[in-house]
């Protein structure tokens, strides 16, 4: 060392001689902070390096993408362009499909973002198709992604149309309602559709449009309100309950009338029947076929360890909610990996420690 540093130290050292009650002070404060420091830190495995980013989606069914990049997505980037701290605006076209990519400053606050990518797309919104609604992409990162599941039956009690039907309207919305999780995405499995098929000479022999029958499908699939009706001093509630509930419902629309005034309904022209919606992919489970499953997504931010320990826990309490048969398998899960993180860290730390302290 040389003269100047031995004298820094020497200060040093009478300082905290002379001290000695500030000097504990400030070590117990510094053992403290510490302490709150070791409980209140976020832990991964994996840094998040990612940037500042918010995605807009769009979905535009059956157009091509050159259509879809000459009135959405060159539209949308146009207009991001001009944001306040914005950097980069990538935009990408599929068949369908719309996806905007809107990457701002280092250090920008990831909800200031979001709403002012909303304040830019309420300008745009008219100048867009008819029927096309911009969303944005959930608040999280590239690595987000922290725990995912399958739900399987081995005992073939449900379908995979089941399972996914489950998972799409109770699974997803009970582990989004985890804290600190941003999304759930679905994958694998059987959208369910009520689908009508519609025999073409049939249609052709009634001399009805196909327009019609779609137009009064959708028109007979609506609750209509009534007004309050009193008697004897009581209020009675007036309204037609109209939602079709069943396939038989839907064959019952009636789309015309024949020459004799008899009513053509939807069963005499179509066959109707439950169907998968087209799918764009599949998932399989270990070599043993198709299965169920989704991805945990965490919010921006969020304490990784403590969000999967959260979801752990809303798994094991919804367990007995599953249909009879079906059980949940863990595929990934980063806990593991973060604890092991940890334990390699600790022991490094440690083998420093002694060593400074040989020193």
């Amino acid at each position: 060392m040389i003269p100047e540093d031995i004298n820094m130290v020497h200060k040093i050292i009478a300082f905290c001689s002379k001290n000695r009650f500030f000097t504990v002070l400030a070590v117990v404060g510094f053992v403290l902070w510490s302490l709150y420091a070791m409980k209140n830190t976020p832990l991964d495995a994996i840094p998040d390096l990612s940037d500042v980013q918010v995605i807009v989606f769009s979905e535009w069914a059956g157009r091509s993408p050159d259509l879809i990049e000459d009135q959405i997505t060159y539209p949308i980037v146009s207009s991001m362009i001009a944001a306040p701290q914005v950097k980069v605006v990538r935009g990408y076209s599929f068949f369908g499909l719309s996806f905007v990519y809107i990457i701002f400053e280092d250090g920008t606050d990831i909800y200031w973002a979001r709403s002012r990518i909303l304040e830019y797309m309420s300008k745009i919104q008219g100048n867009l198709p008819k029927g096309v609604n911009p969303s944005l992409g959930p608040d999280a990162t590239g690595v987000g992604w922290i725990f995912e599941y399958a739900l399987v039956d081995k005992t073939g009690q449900n379908s995979l149309a089941d399972l996914r039907t489950f998972q799409d309207w109770y699974m997803r919305y009970w582990l989004e309602s985890v804290p600190g999780v941003a999304e759930v995405a679905s994958v694998g499995g059987y959208v369910k559709q009520y689908q009508i098929e519609i025999d073409p000479n049939r249609l052709l022999a009634y001399n009805i449009p196909l327009k019609k029958v779609i137009h009064t499908v959708q028109a007979s699939n609506n609750d209509v309100g009534g007004r309050v009706l009193e008697m004897a001093g009581t209020e009675y509630m007036i309204r037609g309950r109209g939602y079709i509930r069943s396939l038989q419902d839907i064959e019952e629309i009636a789309v015309g009338s024949d020459t004799k005034g008899r009513p053509i309904r939807i069963q005499d022209i179509a066959h109707v029947q439950y169907g998968p919606d087209i799918r764009r992919g599949a998932a399989e489970l270990n070599g043993q076929g198709e299965t169920v499953g989704a991805i945990v997504v965490m919010r921006y931010g969020e304490n990784a360890l403590e969000v999967i320990q959260r979801i752990k826990a809303k798994l094991n309490e919804v367990r007995s909610a599953l249909p009879p048969g079906a059980e949940i398998i863990t595929t990934y899960d980063r806990s593991s990996l973060i604890q092991r993180s940890i334990k390699t860290l600790i022991k490094k730390l440690s083998e420093e420690m002694l060593i400074v302290a040989i020193v």
